[in-house]
């Protein structure tokens, strides 16, 4: 039966999806566009986000439902019941914790308990760490998101080589020198969303376009990758785009450094900025509305990492990197590095997901 004609909210849409797959085991995108009235791209965008919660199983031009909770179970891989794995993240804010709860919970599945560390961006305090967790005893493998650059960094490397545990780096990359590959790992497509998100600008009509990006965030190289090939893939010539860095939101120098970003714009006519992360992106936008520009009528704004950007006023359009698909991925192979040994290493890159919302727009007309 064909709904009344109204915007449905997210979480309308989502129940939607799901009562058509409890009622028909499966769920076609083009029925759903016709059911409830909104494009294709929608629908096929709420698919992937239930997919990636584990609620239904994505297959050509619909859905189906995910597999039952047993029949998941007997198609894991055997692992040793009660040890443990040794998880290194960064930091316990903003980003990381729904990484750590989605790897708890993976891990829990196989039977595995998970002994968590958390260190500062710096490599020279995760070795410490990293020596605890592999003189603890029971601890079969290890899913780490360690500093790849920097001070210390090169001493990471050959704790690594030498530790001689399953190891699948989370959202990391570092090349073994001795065999000239890369480390098993985990990772979003940071380069990829980028990409998306200079395409959703451009469709939009924006050719001055911004970047700003994090000092400290190893994320920051593969974001501007993927920025600078968007523009190249769209003809931006460099007077037309600006990089930006910004030191970290406790430094001194943060508020200065958002001023510059606003002045920037200011200079330049710039119409439009992608900014890494969320709290950056609110300073940039709230700096901007006290100069006197209106976002997104004058100024379009997304953020990179869609942890709080949805609350803000306006609510931020962002790309999400697929933090709990990461999570669950980073443990199968794990898992499958300890059962397994010999298996051919892998290195796994997951789309992210750009959520459209309040503040990106058509490109003001010039003159």
């Amino acid at each position: 039966m064909t709904l009344p004609p109204r915007l449905l909210l997210p979480a309308e849409r989502h129940a939607h999806l799901l009562a058509c797959i409890d009622a028909l085991g499966i769920v076609r995108v083009a029925d759903v566009v016709e059911e409830i009235g909104v494009t294709s791209v929608t629908v096929r965008r709420d698919i992937i986000q239930l997919a990636a919660e584990g609620k239904l199983t994505r297959v050509h031009g619909g859905a189906i439902a995910a597999p039952r909770q047993a029949e998941l179970e007997s198609s894991l891989p055997e692992a040793t019941n009660g040890a443990s794995i040794g998880l290194l993240v960064p930091s316990l804010a903003f980003y990381w914790p729904d990484v750590v709860h989605s790897i708890e919970a993976d891990a829990k599945r196989y039977g595995l308990k998970v002994a968590l560390r958390a260190s500062s961006y710096n490599a020279a305090d995760e070795r410490p760490l990293l020596n605890g967790l592999a003189r603890s005893g029971g601890i079969e493998g290890l899913l780490l998101a360690p500093r790849t650059d920097g001070p210390g960094s090169s001493a990471m490397v050959k704790w690594l080589i030498e530790a001689d545990l399953p190891t699948v780096l989370v959202e990391r990359e570092i090349r073994n020198p001795i065999t000239n590959d890369m480390f098993e790992a985990v990772l979003s497509d940071h380069a990829l969303g980028t990409l998306m998100a200079v395409y959703h600008l451009a469709s939009l009509g924006h050719r001055r376009v911004g970047l700003v990006v994090s000092q400290e965030s190893p994320t920051s190289r593969r974001i501007a990758a993927g920025w600078r090939a968007g523009c190249k893939e769209l003809g931006l010539a460099n007077y037309e785009h600006f990089e930006q860095l910004a030191p970290h939101r406790t430094n001194p120098q943060f508020p200065q450094a958002i001023e510059e970003v606003v002045e920037t714009v200011l200079k330049t006519g710039t119409t439009a900025l992608l900014i890494h992360s969320d709290p950056e992106a609110f300073a940039v936008v709230q700096h901007a509305q006290d100069r006197g520009l209106s976002v997104p009528g004058q100024l379009s704004v997304i953020a990179y990492d869609d942890v709080l950007a949805g609350v803000g006023s306006p609510a931020l359009t962002a790309i999400r990197p697929p933090r709990e698909a990461v999570a669950a991925a980073a443990v199968r192979q794990l898992v499958r590095r300890i059962t397994d040994p010999d298996s051919p290493a892998q290195r796994t890159l997951i789309s992210p997901l750009l959520n459209p919302r309040e503040s990106t727009g058509p490109a003001p007309s010039e003159g």
